[in-house]
């Protein structure tokens, strides 16, 4: 459930999605690090694309499939390591499993599964590959062996991507960590807003940003959201980036937290305020990311009252009282472990495999980039993330994953696992 700033990932919940992007393509067309090199030829990038041309009729769906990837020896980047290094990984991952497995018991599940448009992916069989692979995961040593017992019970479905080649493009979201407080102040004057009760009711097109809030972000009390102040914003960008990622998690000053997340949007898409920086001529075509916008604006404060109203789009929130970010299925999103993707493409609640370039912060401080490949739950979706090219990676709470989404953007893959139909 969240958006993107320059492109930035998820958001327009027109559809009731949850939390995911955060800053994820605020960027646009943002460069991405250099990415660190496979061992042999063989083993990079094209033995993980579609590997035959797709007919007209197949160039149509969403998902092919195929058989899992040998991994070559000595291609780390092909297994998720991580899983057998760290506990507390393996215990992520468990813990977005069960999440899932929950969700796919429901009514809903069984809804959003009744007419899904590729043969072969039910929920019955989302439900068991899931168990299945949670036995695996359980009962073997080390990454090796649990990809070799995948190859012999699973298929992959993969993303046919956004060019019918299996590209996809990857960025990512967080959950932001913001002081705030329950009455306004002096210093605390920007606010974000419940739900209005009677917002079904409300005519089409519906206030505009502007509109509700006025230019300068203070005039909701002269007009529909008067009364509706859920919490207040030191700084005026605070409560504009949470709804952009969709849910906030917020520092009191007695020293509790609390959160708060996605209850409803106004019926407009989202407009990057990144891309209209841009196009405004205000910062360059190539290399934008999440910091250079963030940079601007404390450079220049002032024009937040510029381009916040283009973007037309208004979120809602509800107080959660310190319970984790949720996705579009309503299950706790999973630092690392959960991804959102189009609802409308892709399997809700699945088990996925996901390949690409992600940022992280190496010993010395300094952000790197490495090849990974991660076993996810897909458990969420957002207004930007459509089609089947793209994917919106869930990377935690706090600066850290916020540093980490605001550089996040590579192409890499997405498979989905099931087990074989004999199984």
């Amino acid at each position: 459930m969240k958006k993107t700033l320059a492109g930035l990932g998820k958001f327009n919940k027109i559809i009731a999605i949850s939390l995911p992007v955060v800053l994820s393509i605020l960027l646009v067309r943002m460069q991405s690090l250099a990415h660190r090199e496979l061992s042999p030829q063989e083993c990079r990038v094209k033995k993980w694309d579609i590997p035959v041309p797709l007919t007209a009729e197949k160039q149509k769906a969403p998902l092919i499939q195929r058989i899992p990837i040998t991994c070559c020896q000595g291609d780390t980047s092909c297994f998720d390591e991580v899983l057998y290094k760290q506990i507390t990984d393996k215990k992520a991952l468990m813990r977005a499993i069960a999440r899932s497995l929950q969700y796919l018991q429901t009514a809903n599940a069984a809804v959003a599964y009744q007419n899904y448009h590729v043969a072969g992916i039910t929920r019955d069989r989302v439900l068991k590959s899931l168990k299945r692979f949670r036995e695996l995961l359980l009962k073997t040593n080390s990454a090796t062996e649990l990809h070799q017992a995948i190859e012999r019970e699973f298929v992959l479905y993969q993303s046919v991507g956004k060019d019918t080649k299996g590209s996809v493009l990857f960025t990512a979201y967080y959950e932001p960590l913001y002081a705030a407080r329950r009455v306004p102040t002096t210093e605390y004057r920007y606010p974000v807003y419940r739900l209005p009760p009677d917002f079904n009711s409300w005519p089409k097109p519906h206030p505009t940003r502007e509109e509700l809030e006025g230019a300068d972000g203070l005039q909701g009390a002269q007009g529909k959201l008067r009364g509706l102040e859920l919490f207040w914003f030191r700084d005026r960008l605070e409560p504009y980036l949470a709804q952009i990622q969709g849910s906030a998690r917020l520092q009191l000053p007695d020293g509790t937290q609390t959160t708060i997340g996605y209850a409803g949007n106004t019926a407009y898409n989202y407009k990057s305020i990144g891309r209209e920086l841009i196009d405004d001529g205000k910062l360059p075509l190539e290399g934008v990311t999440m910091p250079i916008i963030l940079d601007y604006f404390q450079k220049h404060p002032q024009e937040l009252n510029i381009y916040i109203p283009r973007d037309r789009s208004f979120v809602f929130f509800q107080e959660n009282h310190g319970q984790p970010a949720q996705g579009s299925i309503n299950v706790p999103l999973t630092a690392e472990r959960s991804i959102a993707t189009d609802k409308s493409l892709m399997p809700p609640g699945a088990l996925a495999l996901i390949r690409a370039s992600i940022p992280f912060v190496n010993p010395t401080g300094k952000m790197e980039e490495r090849i990974i490949s991660r076993y996810v739950l897909d458990q969420d979706t957002g207004g930007a993330i459509k089609g089947a090219g793209r994917v919106d990676y869930f990377l935690g709470t706090g600066k850290l994953a916020g540093d980490r989404a605001g550089v996040t953007v590579s192409n890499g893959q997405l498979f989905y696992l099931l087990l074989k139909s004999n199984n």
